[in-house]
């Protein structure tokens, strides 16, 4: 029930923003495009990368559209930034990973592929190095079973 709320909550306040036309993040607060929900609040969301850099590789999202952190105010990005040790904290543990990078683009010039702000939280492995470009395609039932495993570290 509450989770039926929440969902038409965040219908609604994607229905009030403005300057959206197709936004896949959008899609999934709503509900029309599949996810592995890692963290939600009534403000954000938190889910896997469907295209990860690497095993673990998940994005914070304000349910609130912006395209970009200056559209947002001060203490709305803030208050995103603020759960981001949180998820990371599940991340590592639920991945083993050594490490964490933050990403957070900012236009197409940046390589802001989906226009609306996230953070990407991406897990660093010292035996396999850092890379920034390379991306593969996770099967969804390796992504379903890590959503589990740092769904129940957040709990």
């Amino acid at each position: 029930m509450i989770e039926e709320i929440s969902k038409i909550e965040t219908i609604n306040k994607i229905k009030h923003s403005s300057s959206i036309m197709s936004c896949i993040f959008c899609d999934i607060l709503s509900g029309i495009r599949d996810s592995h929900i890692l963290y939600e609040d009534e403000s954000h969301v938190a889910f896997l990368d469907k295209y990860p850099i690497d095993v673990g590789h998940s994005l914070v999202v304000p349910k609130e559209h912006h395209e970009r952190i200056t559209d947002m105010d001060s203490k709305s990005v803030g208050d995103l930034f603020s759960i981001v040790p949180k998820i990371a904290n599940a991340v590592l543990a639920a991945t083993g990973a050594d490490a964490f990078s933050l990403g957070q683009n900012n236009g197409r010039a940046a390589k802001q592929i989906i226009p609306h702000v996230h953070v990407h939280i991406i897990p660093r492995y010292n035996h396999k190095g850092t890379v920034w470009t390379k991306r593969s395609i996770s099967n969804d039932q390796d992504l379903f079973t890590l959503a589990q495993k740092i769904k129940e570290l957040l709990t």
